[in-house]
This record gives C-alpha cells, structure tokens and sequence, in this order.
C-alpha cells in the first residue's frame, strides 16, 4: 500500500524540520536560480552579439545592477557551501549526528564571505 504524500503548500511551511529543510529547500532554488541566471546570460549575449537586440541589452542592464549581483553572489555561495557540507556529511557519516551544527558552521561560512563580498560591491560602488 503506498503512502497518502498529498501535503499542502502552508501544511508543508509547518513541517517541523528546521535548518536542514530549509537548507534543502534554498540548496534547491539557489540551485535553479542559478540555471535561470546562467541560461539567460547564454541568451542575452546571443541576441546582443548577433542581432544587436535591445532585449539583450536589457537583460545585461538588470545584471549589472548592484542589488542583483548581491542576490546572485549569496545564491552561489549559498549553493557551493551548503553544496560542500552535505558532500562531507555523506563521505563521514558519523557526522550526521552533527547536522544541525554542521549547518550553524556553514551559516558562519556563508556570512564571513558574503561579508567580502559586499565590501567589494559597496567599494564599487562608492568609487565609481
């Protein structure tokens, strides 16, 4: 007999499974934002080069805008920590036990290089 899996949009919100859900479930979207990002650069700049199209030329304006950068620079180190620690938890399993400090060390990883990475963007901004 198989399992009755039909949950809610708001009855799932209230799931009680803390930081390691919610690392799923940003691993995931950073994840296919990052596909979207990556296909519309491919996109823009084919438009831009080949037929000299204003859509290009608009999609590089919205990437080149400071809040967006910040948003895809979290996104990616997000992806690439959160990446890294579900690598490590799965080749040491006796980690596992460890999980929800696991992710406590990655949020303080996530945070000291995002930091940087907001010094340079408002360096950037304020110098040019």
């Amino acid at each position: 007999m198989a399992l009755n899996r039909k949950v809610g949009f708001f009855k799932g919100l209230k799931y009680k499974g803390g930081g390691p859900m919610w690392a799923w479930v940003l691993h995931r979207t950073s994840g296919l934002a990052m596909v979207v990002f990556v296909g519309l650069h491919i996109i823009a700049g084919f438009l831009t080069q080949q037929f000299g199209s204003e859509a290009g030329i608009a999609i590089n304006t919205i990437y080149e805008n400071d809040i967006f950068q910040l948003v895809i620079f979290f996104l990616v180190i997000f992806h690439a920590v959160n990446g890294l620690r579900v690598v490590i938890l799965d080749l040491i399993t006796p980690l596992l036990e460890y999980q929800r400090e696991a992710i406590w060390l990655e949020w303080l990883i996530i945070m000291a290089l995002y930091s940087l990475v907001i010094f340079s963007v408002l360096h950037d901004v304020m110098m040019g």
